[in-house]
């Protein structure tokens, strides 16, 4: 269970766990529950080819001996079909490598914005009535995740885990704000965005195209990082083709790579969200935000499913958690906080990162420019009465490699984090309620470290912790 190690980061003393199947037998859907959508090999069951057949539940197949949880499949292999979209509902290939796509984008000089918003709605009406990933966010992964750590706990007669909770000084939830500059206007509209962000005090991080859209000077990128704002690497050029094949990608690659040493920038962003993260090893980038949680509104179908960073490799994803701007207002023809706010509600509630994306040449027109300010006081308000942590895609990256390396440790009757950055975490526990996980963070004391956390015992415990209750 290496993923639920990682998104958790609990002690590896509590994984009693073993499966009976072969990860290389054939692949199908099924569920694990009601709502849960796996996709990937499994004993003992007859698997489901599509999602329009009835998909087997494998909930009487988990088993239990002595205090060790058998499964009829693999988790990891189920977490990770759908974390690196291994899964069929994206048909054989990506569309931007598909005939159409080229043909596309090889007329798309000539087309008017109309011309061309007619046909990007033509070609994804209906998307988001698509069964899985579920719209208007999915959290496949994380309801997966915690069906193991619940299924671990009754195994074991346990009421309370520890962990390390996600985020640094116990915040709720995380958000960050993104601006992929796409064009001339966009670009020269960058200083009064940052004046519109500045004004709620939100630093915010603009993905500029290196080549062929617009020029790219260096009073340009300093501007933007003098005034405490985070500059990435979007694309190469913003032609679509860049991950068309592999041989195109390969090459083009290492022009993006010097794009992102020249830029002094760790994070990259895709254009239209293109990817595969198959070859995701050649970027030479410590982070990118280039997967949708749900794709039901961009070229390229799929999402991974989950509200979390994930790493891909020595690569952290950041995921697109929330409906971009142009999608938003040109596809669906929304000029509201309505969709935004259910979806970061949503995440909220399961504690994970708050993705925004907005263009600056989308925000020109007033209208559109009105919605962007209502978003940014909402946004201010989650940060001052929910804790959600409002910050940018590189302190996010910084923090969860911290995590990523901190481990508890018993300490007398209780635990201790240890690592590099233990100072900003926090010890978490995961109680069980029924089939529900609950999570609760103790009150705060003198460090987040006190010899006196309580640990993690048998049903009864009246040790467990006093603090503000996490529900998901």
């Amino acid at each position: 269970m290496r993923r639920l190690l990682a998104h958790y980061r609990l002690p590896e003393v509590f994984v009693k766990y073993a499966s009976g199947v072969d990860s290389t037998q054939p692949q199908g859907y099924f569920t694990w529950g009601e709502d849960t959508v796996c996709f990937g090999s499994c004993a003992g069951v007859k698997l489901a080819s599509s999602l329009n057949n009835g998909l087997p539940d494998v909930r009487s197949r988990v088993r239990v001996n002595a205090d060790t949880l058998y499964l009829p499949f693999d988790p990891d292999q189920i977490i990770e079909n759908l974390l690196l979209e291994r899964y069929p509902t994206n048909g054989p290939k990506p569309w931007s490598e598909t005939t159409l796509a080229t043909m596309y984008y090889g007329l798309r000089p000539l087309l008017p914005t109309m011309a061309r918003q007619r046909l990007q709605r033509l070609y994804l009406t209906g998307r988001h009535k698509t069964m899985f990933p579920r719209w208007p966010v999915d959290v496949t992964v994380e309801d997966t995740l915690e069906n193991c750590l619940a299924s671990l706990m009754k195994a074991q007669g346990l009421d309370t885990l520890p962990f390390i909770w996600f985020w640094p000084n116990g915040h709720d939830s995380c958000a960050m704000v993104t601006h992929d500059v796409e064009n001339e206007a966009g670009r020269d509209f960058c200083s009064s965005l940052m004046d519109i962000d500045d004004s709620f005090e939100i630093k915010s991080a603009f993905q500029i195209v290196p080549e062929g859209r617009y020029a790219v000077s260096q009073a340009f990128l300093s501007a933007i990082r003098d005034r405490g704002f985070e500059i990435n690497v979007h694309d190469l050029n913003h032609d679509g083709r860049l991950f068309q094949n592999e041989k195109r990608f390969m090459e083009r690659v290492v022009s993006v790579n010097r794009y992102g040493k020249l830029f002094g920038t760790a994070g990259f962003r895709a254009g239209v969200m293109y990817r595969n993260q198959q070859w995701c090893h050649a970027l030479e980038f410590e982070y990118d935000m280039s997967v949708p949680n749900v794709a039901h509104l961009e070229p390229q179908r799929g999402g991974c499913c989950t509200v979390f960073p994930y790493f891909i490799g020595h690569l952290l994803e950041l995921p697109s958690t929330t409906t971009q701007d142009y999608a938003l207002f040109h596809f669906l023809r929304e000029y509201s906080l309505d969709l935004w706010k259910r979806q970061i509600a949503v995440i909220h509630q399961h504690h994970g990162l708050i993705s925004i994306l907005v263009h600056p040449d989308y925000i020109l027109e007033k209208r559109a420019r009105e919605v962007y300010l209502q978003l940014l006081r909402f946004l201010d308000t989650l940060r001052g009465k929910e804790d959600v942590w409002l910050t940018t895609p590189a302190s996010v990256n910084d923090w969860w490699r911290i995590r990523s390396a901190l481990t508890l440790i018993p300490d007398g009757s209780g635990w201790r984090i240890h690592g590099a950055g233990s100072e900003r975490a926090r010890i978490a526990f995961a109680r069980l309620e029924g089939d529900t996980i609950r999570y609760e963070i103790p009150a705060p004391g003198p460090t987040s470290t006190s010899d006196d956390t309580p640990t993690a015992t048998g049903r009864g415990n009246d040790e467990s912790p006093k603090g503000a209750a996490k529900h998901t």
